[in-house]
């Protein structure tokens, strides 16, 4: 019963060393046959038995096998049978020893990942570079902040008044010749002349604070500025706006304020408070289920004490002691817990070394802490599944030569 058992257990990974499986176990024949009928039968007692029979001879049984499946192999640095995956594995891509490269600068260009047994380039995405000339021995020569390759590969600025910029958007990937429309380019960037104190109708033509019109009074919170291109003209200084359109009280509303939160009129709700955000952004703090974290200063960020592995439970409380190469450390209700990677195990229960157990490989544990496969054997673990192969003719799913 126990050789059945584990020759039912291994049928699964059978498929996927052989191919999708026609055939079932030999054993399972008679669990067919025991099956109470469901209706009336049009076929006489001798011709079903023979039925039975004829599928018997068709079933294939499977046994144990110490064979590596298409695309694994055993490395001489491997620590368990059949653990190494020619198709995928960065370090043996294609063949035991065959490193896919590094890449040396910093931010990285390029990297190399092993994709059916080659090593394939493929190119940054922050920040965007790309191979134009489709040559593999100078990588990802391109990038797209360049004149040459502006976004894309092919795009060219020939314009001197129209270099390749950046848009504003993706960080990434959002270059193109000039800039967008309403703003020109100004020492290096791109810039509203309308309203820039820096550069207000032309490059480099600053507005004076103090302006012509004589002192503001400081509890009006205005300056004199770049308005329409035009510099000396009465600004609200950052942080505040006119909401009630009077000059006479200038700008009288602080957009940190709980009542007019980054913008008039945006009221925070009860238990929200008006805050700098780390970017600078002014936001209500927090919205419901979160929290309000500071760092030191009045720019702080909210949180989620439940799920957030930075501020589990309260602000600050990390659970990245856990963070290992085979597991990483969560916040499930406001507790840090231990998270294994996919094919790693905690069979020791220490989580002090993380998910110790490889058990995508490990033939003592196959797919779990404790499955193991047949040693005397010599049965390879590949992706949790002990691996089996058709019975040789003199053999039956461990029931021995017949």
């Amino acid at each position: 019963m126990r050789s059945f058992m584990k020759a039912v257990f291994s049928l699964t990974l059978a498929c996927f060393t052989a191919g999708a499986c026609a055939n079932t176990l030999e054993a399972g024949v008679d669990d067919v046959a025991a099956q109470p009928s469901t209706g009336p039968s049009f076929t006489n007692a001798d011709a079903a038995a023979d039925d039975v029979t004829e599928a018997r001879d068709t079933f294939t049984s499977y046994c144990p096998s110490n064979k590596c499946p298409a695309g694994y192999t055993t490395c001489p640095n491997s620590d368990f049978p059949c653990d190494v995956n020619l198709l995928a594995d960065r370090q043996n891509c294609g063949a035991c020893g065959v490193v896919c490269p590094e890449s040396q600068e910093t931010p990285s260009r390029e990297r190399y990942e092993c994709v059916e047994g080659r090593c394939v380039l493929m190119c940054s995405r922050n920040p965007k570079t790309m191979d134009c000339d489709g040559l593999p021995d100078n990588g990802c020569e391109a990038s797209a902040a360049w004149d040459t390759s502006c976004g894309a590969c092919g795009v060219v600025c020939s314009d001197p008044a129209k270099p390749c910029m950046h848009q504003g958007g993706d960080v990434a990937t959002d270059y193109a010749c000039g800039c967008k429309d309403g703003l020109q380019l100004c020492q290096g960037r791109c810039v509203d002349m309308k309203d820039d104190d820096l550069h207000c109708g032309a490059c480099r033509n600053v507005c004076p604070k103090t302006g012509d019109g004589g002192p503001l009074d400081p509890e009006l919170h205005l300056y004199y500025g770049c308005v329409d291109e035009v510099c000396g003209r009465r600004k609200c200084e950052p942080t505040w706006s006119d909401c009630d359109g009077n000059p006479h009280n200038g700008c009288e509303a602080s957009m940190l304020s709980n009542d007019n939160c980054g913008a008039c009129g945006n009221a925070c709700s009860a238990g929200q408070r008006c805050q700098k955000d780390v970017y600078g952004g002014i936001q209500c703090m927090c919205p419901d289920g979160q929290s309000y974290c500071s760092r030191g200063t009045s720019a702080g960020s909210c949180h989620d004490f439940d799920s957030d592995p930075d501020n589990c439970g309260g602000c600050n409380f990390t659970c990245r002691r856990f963070d290992f190469y085979t597991s990483v450390g969560v916040c499930v209700k406001g507790v840090c817990k231990l998270e294994c990677l996919t094919g790693q195990a905690d069979c020791n229960g220490n989580q002090s070394d993380g998910c110790e157990v490889n058990v995508s490989s490990d033939p003592r544990n196959c797919g779990g802490c404790g499955i193991v496969c047949d040693a005397i054997a010599g049965q390879a673990c590949v992706q949790g599944r002990c691996v089996v192969e058709p019975c040789a003719p003199d053999e039956d799913a461990g029931r021995g030569p017949q």
